[in-house]
């Protein structure tokens, strides 16, 4: 299994795999806005012999409190298609994803999901930092992971996604 970069020829088949993986289209729609719009984004995808089966997206989010020159990037969406599933390939996208973030300089990664997964990656409910998500959320599934050793010591606020998020 290989985690790279999205190339312009997958874009159909990342949105084949988001259509596939989740309830209705909207996850699709808004990967293919955020890219369209020029958002700044880490977009990976997993490909083994027979093609790609997954994709995660990461996208800068604000934090709206006294925290200067924090930069912090949303999980989501993370796709895989059924066959793959419980087969390590969202570990992979998880790990690369995060690596890629610090690399791009970003201080911690949040995620709205399922608590028991992702807390495997290291992320914890964000309301351990003081920080809360501007959605109505239950705070044990809104979750942070530290990108650098002290990257959030003394952040705190609500953080928001990118404004396109609200479009789809």
């Amino acid at each position: 299994m290989k985690i790279r970069a999205e190339k312009t020829q997958d874009i159909p088949k990342i949105n084949a795999i988001n259509t596939a993986s989740f309830s209705s289209d909207g996850e699709a729609r808004l990967v293919d806005v955020l890219r369209d719009k020029g958002v700044s984004l880490i977009s990976l995808v997993a490909e083994d012999d027979d093609g790609l089966c997954g994709h995660i997206l990461f996208s800068p989010v604000t934090i709206r409190g006294d925290n200067p020159g924090k930069r912090l990037a949303g999980l989501g969406p993370m796709a895989v298609l059924p066959d793959y599933r419980k087969k390590g390939v969202g570990k992979l996208l998880v790990e690369e994803g995060c690596k890629q973030c610090q690399k791009a300089g970003y201080d911690a990664v949040v995620v709205l999901g399922e608590a028991d997964y992702y807390a495997r990656f290291g992320f914890v409910p964000s309301v351990a930092y003081g920080i809360v998500s501007s959605y109505d959320v239950p705070d044990e599934i809104f979750m942070i992971k530290e990108l650098k050793k002290s990257g959030l010591k003394g952040v705190q606020g609500t953080v928001s996604y990118h404004e396109l998020f609200k479009e789809v």
